[in-house]
């Protein structure tokens, strides 16, 4: 059984396809043929994706790619033009923004600030910042703290809300690279506990390797999807990230499976 992060019932919402004999998937959201465009642009065309619990899955792409926006639809906060968006009934999801913008001249401590957005949290913030490894950031005005040090604080503000599925928008932004190695492992030690659904955004597939279980590759639809190393070599990604060398990883990753990345695929999930 999952060892949850809150209330939430294990047997509620939709399941997947089957994971083995007996097993089933439960998933969390599902987009279907998603189609966005802002004005006169098309901003996403034709994507699927799919994320089940206790599944890392990572979005990557070049600048423009659409990878925010395809967050914003699967948060409700977009309406595609055309296609489908399913999230499991009351799923509970916990969201991390790509950055924060705060008024120098405010007075608002760690604490403060993540109490606005839990009330009556009580010792669960202190809690929610040991586990991310911030607890000395409790009493700090929020506009002192390092960047690596806010990316963690905005981790806890996410894990406040006990999710089933975390959404988190290039989580190691302003992050060196030891703090990245350290964030990733820190967000896949998170699912492990909990059976947490993950779909995170990355600019560089080769930073998430040890971190996800499938990559997306996107750029306005998707290009190609798989496991790390599949995508990697992936005809679709190395046009896009022409300077990546094939099946090259900073981190060595094994999966118990293996998906291929069909070249030429437009759609994925």
């Amino acid at each position: 059984m999952r060892e949850k992060c809150g209330s939430g019932s294990l047997a509620s919402g939709p399941t997947g396809p089957p994971a083995g004999p007996g097993k089933s998937v439960r998933l969390l959201l599902s987009l279907r043929g998603v189609t966005v465009d802002l004005g006169a642009t098309r901003v996403l065309e034709n994507v699927d994706l799919a994320v089940s619990a206790g599944e890392i899955v990572t979005l990557i792409g070049p600048n423009g790619a659409g990878k925010t926006t395809l967050l914003r639809v699967a948060l409700g906060l977009l309406l595609p033009g055309r296609g489908e968006v399913r999230l499991e009934p009351r799923l509970r999801i916990g969201y991390m923004p790509q950055r924060l913008a705060v008024d120098p001249a405010l007075p608002l401590t760690v604490s403060r600030f993540l109490s606005m957005a839990a009330p009556d949290t009580g010792d669960r913030v202190t809690r929610a910042l040991a586990r991310v490894g911030a607890a000395r950031t409790l009493g700090t005005p929020i506009q002192l703290i390092s960047g690596g040090e806010l990316q963690r604080v905005l981790l806890a503000r996410a894990l406040l809300r006990d999710p089933e599925l975390l959404v988190l928008d290039e989580p190691s932004q302003g992050v060196d690279l030891a703090g990245q190695e350290e964030l990733f492992a820190l967000i896949t030690g998170i699912r492990n506990e909990c059976g947490c659904g993950v779909l995170m955004v990355s600019h560089d597939l080769h930073l998430v390797m040890s971190s996800t279980d499938r990559v997306v590759c996107l750029n306005r639809t998707v290009c190609c999807t798989g496991a790390p190393l599949a995508v990697s070599s992936d005809p679709a990604y190395l046009r896009l990230f022409p300077t990546s060398l094939p099946g090259f990883a900073l981190y060595a990753h094994r999966h118990d499976h293996d998906d291929a990345c069909a070249s030429g695929d437009r759609r994925g999930g």
